[in-house]
């Protein structure tokens, strides 16, 4: 499975939401899974969203086709857009879907690693890292994802902020240890996005 990531500042919201409404059309396109997203709880006015495809064949013919004319909508709307694309390399708890509706926050990480270090790293998230995710009582669901050689996207889905929120509290800094985090990654960014359902598709 493909993830698409996008990550930009809207300078017109309101323009913006109705051009988000426009991608309600993406069910009917050949390898299409689900798209969701919502506004960055740490950066005023930062919108994020994700889409999932079958295969980059599927997206790369989406995007030859029908992708300009969904897009034409928000023209304008924002600045600063950027997309990544990343491989899916397995599931944080399990049976991964695409599906939006019974979250409320999505948690980001988005992380550039040594190049000796990546599979160590990516040893540590299945180790150490998706079974705290899992066993968390308000983490519905996940994604370990790559893109070039060197570069992940950790994906969760939550139910609730006050869910995520304990997850965080009594966990994240003594699990970074036991990982190795900060050997391991160069870079790392991550954001708290509160889905907005009307985005879902």
């Amino acid at each position: 499975m493909l993830v698409k990531w996008i990550r930009c500042k809207v300078v017109d919201r309101r323009g913006f939401e109705r051009g988000q409404r426009k991608w309600a059309g993406l069910p009917g396109e050949p390898g299409f899974r689900g798209q969701g997203g919502g506004w960055s709880r740490g950066r005023q006015g930062v919108a994020h969203t994700f889409s999932f495809w079958e295969s980059r064949a599927f997206y790369d013919s989406f995007m030859a086709r029908s992708h300009d004319r969904l897009a034409a909508a928000q023209s304008g709307t924002y600045q600063d857009a950027q997309a990544k694309l990343f491989d899916h390399r397995f599931d944080v708890k399990t049976g991964f879907e695409p599906r939006f509706a019974d979250a409320d926050v999505v948690r980001i990480a988005h992380c550039r690693v040594h190049a000796e270090r990546v599979e160590h790293f990516a040893l540590m998230q299945e180790k150490v890292w998706n079974p705290a995710m899992a066993g968390s009582p308000g983490m519905l669901r996940g994604l370990f994802a790559q893109a070039v050689e060197n570069e992940f996207l950790v994906l969760s889905m939550w139910q609730s902020t006050a869910e995520y929120g304990k997850y965080r509290a009594e966990r994240v800094e003594r699990l970074s240890l036991r990982a190795q985090t900060e050997t391991d990654v160069a870079a790392l960014a991550g954001d708290v996005v509160d889905l907005e359902p009307s985005w879902t598709v």
